[in-house]
């Protein structure tokens, strides 16, 4: 399994990507708003330490069931999933975390009740979790470029037809019950919260596609871009 830590500063985050998960698109937010903002990222830069982990394994996709089945486990994806990942070779699983020291800070607000800078904290947690998956691409890109080999989006439990109790199964997967420090509530929630999972295909002629939200009724998916918002 290959893992990773990453402080604030190696995500290369920019105010525009946290203005955009806030919802405010292309068009900058008020200015009591942006000041709260970089004070914030001023306050946790120092305090982040983002993980990842990945691993990767042989498994079998039955396109007619909608199945992956991998590590003597079977992953009911959804057809939007197993048609993404036709033509894997082999599969990616991961984990990639805002890490424990951000979830502690989120809490930390939240018991103060500031609601403006939980709001702001948790666009900034969310952004984070998504570069440190952003970085797992990256470096898994980086293994198997040698022989040809690219990689699919990441798709995770709770989204695009695969239910979020599969996250129980992917979680089993691990050498580790908490993989980079994240485990899982009987419900399936990650904690520390802003963490994600999922899975990737690998191989010669699989690729990566811009996400196909047309395809999907799931409104609130994360990956579904925000109209720009009218001035």
């Amino acid at each position: 399994m290959i893992e990773a830590t990453l402080s604030y500063h190696d995500l290369g985050i920019s105010p525009a990507d946290i203005y955009e998960q806030m919802g405010y698109g292309n068009t900058p937010p008020d200015e009591a708003t942006a000041g709260e903002t970089l004070a914030m990222i001023e306050e946790i830069s120092g305090i982040v330490k983002a993980r990842y982990c990945f691993f990767i394994t042989d498994g079998s996709l039955d396109t007619a069931t909608d199945t992956l089945s991998a590590m003597g486990y079977d992953f009911s994806i959804g057809k939007i999933i197993a048609r993404q990942l036709r033509g894997s070779q082999r599969y990616t699983f991961f984990v990639a975390t805002a890490g424990q020291e951000f979830g502690d800070y989120l809490e930390t607000l939240s018991s103060a009740g500031d609601m403006v800078k939980i709001f702001i904290a948790d666009a900034i947690g969310s952004v984070i979790a998504e570069k440190a998956a952003d970085m797992m691409e990256l470096s898994l890109a980086s293994l198997i470029a040698p022989a040809g080999w690219k990689h699919t989006n990441r798709f995770s439990p709770g989204y695009c037809g695969w239910h979020v109790s599969g996250q129980q199964k992917l979680f089993s997967l691990f050498p580790t019950g908490r993989p980079c420090g994240v485990t899982l509530t009987p419900s399936s929630l990650m904690l520390p919260i802003k963490s994600v999972s999922g899975v990737l295909g690998i191989g010669a002629e699989v690729r990566k596609l811009d996400y196909s939200c047309g395809l999907c009724d799931f409104k609130q998916c994360y990956k579904r871009k925000l109209p720009p918002r009218r001035k």
